[in-house]
C-alpha cells in the first residue's frame, strides 16, 4: 500500500512494534526508530513487513553503511527482546537534591537533607517505590503489575526493563505506555529527568495488597478507598504507606 509522504500511521508503527519486540531488534534498548530496511527513498511506502525498529546508534550505523543490512535482516527475523521475553536494560539519568512523584492527583515531594533513602510508596512494610541519593545520583526502584499480577515493568535503581508479553509497549518521548489493547492502558509512567516521576495508570502490589493508580486518583482495593488530590511534602519520614 503506498503511503503519502514519510508520516507513518499509527497503527503500522504498532504492528511493527509489535513484531519487533518494543525495542531494537539487534540490542533490545526500548529507545528506538522506524526504519525500512530497504531505503525508503527505494520503497515509497511504509509496509510494516519490510519496517523494523533500530535504536538511535543502530540506526546511524545502517544508514551509513557500517551496519550490513544482513544483519539486520537476521536481527528482524529473530529480535533480541523476544529471544529474551523482556527488554534490555534502559538506564535513566536522575540526579539532585529532591524529588517528586506523582500518583495521578496525588503529589509527594522529598527534601534529601535529611534522608538519602526515602519510600514514595510503602505496601505491608516494603518500599514498593524506592528512591535513593547515592554519590550525586538519585536511584529510582518500582514495580508495577497487571491486575493478575503479572510484572509489566521494573525499574531497579534506574534500569528499567519491561515484559514483551504485552500487546503494545511504546517509549514516545519519556512517557512509557504499555497496552492489553487497543486503548486500554495497563500502565503510563513520564520519567521527568533529572527529579520527578509521573505515574498516570498502573497497578502496585506486595503480600496480595494492591494500590491502583488512575489519572485522578489512587484506589485501594482491598478496602474500596479512594485518594484524591493528597499533596505531602516530606523532610524524613516516608511517603504513602498502605498497611
Amino acid at each position: 500500500m503506498t503511503q503519502n509522504g514519510r508520516y507513518i500511521p499509527e497503527p503500522i508503527k504498532r504492528q511493527i512494534r509489535q513484531r519487533c519486540g518494543f525495542g531494537c531488534v539487534i540490542c533490545g534498548l526500548p529507545l528506538y526508530e522506524y526504519e525500512h530496511m530497504r531505503e525508503w527513498s527505494i520503497v515509497k511506502e511504509h509496509n510494516p513487513d519490510e519496517m523494523t525498529i533500530l535504536c538511535p546508534t543502530h540506526h546511524a550505523e545502517k544508514t551509513r553503511g557500517l551496519l550490513p543490512i544482513a544483519e539486520v535482516l537476521t536481527a528482524n527475523s529473530k529480535p533480541h527482546n523476544l529471544r529474551f521475553g523482556m527488554s534490555e536494560a534502559f538506564p535513566l539519568r536522575y540526579s539532585g537534591d529532591s524529588c517528586l512523584v506523582n500518583f495521578g492527583s496525588n503529589r509527594f515531594m522529598h527534601d534529601f537533607a535529611r534522608d538519602a533513602v526515602i519510600s514514595a510508596l510503602t505496601i505491608r512494610g516494603y518500599p514498593v517505590i524506592r528512591i535513593k541519593k547515592q554519590d550525586g545520583s538519585l536511584l529510582l526502584s518500582l514495580r508495577i503489575f497487571d491486575k493478575e499480577g503479572k510484572l509489566l515493568l521494573d525499574v531497579d535503581e534506574n534500569e528499567l526493563i519491561f515484559s514483551v508479553d504485552s500487546w503494545d509497549v511504546e517509549l514516545v518521548g519519556k512517557r512509557l505506555t504499555i497496552r492489553s489493547g487497543l486503548r486500554a492502558i495497563l500502565a503510563q509512567v513520564e520519567f521527568v529527568a533529572p527529579s520527578a516521576i509521573i505515574i498516570n495508570r498502573g497497578t502496585f502490589a506486595y503480600d496480595g495488597f494492591q494500590v491502583q493508580v488512575a489519572p485522578d486518583h489512587i484506589l485501594l482495593e482491598k478496602y474500596n478507598i479512594r485518594m484524591e488530590k493528597t499533596s505531602a511534602r516530606m523532610n524524613g519520614g516516608g511517603g504513602f504507606r498502605f498497611d
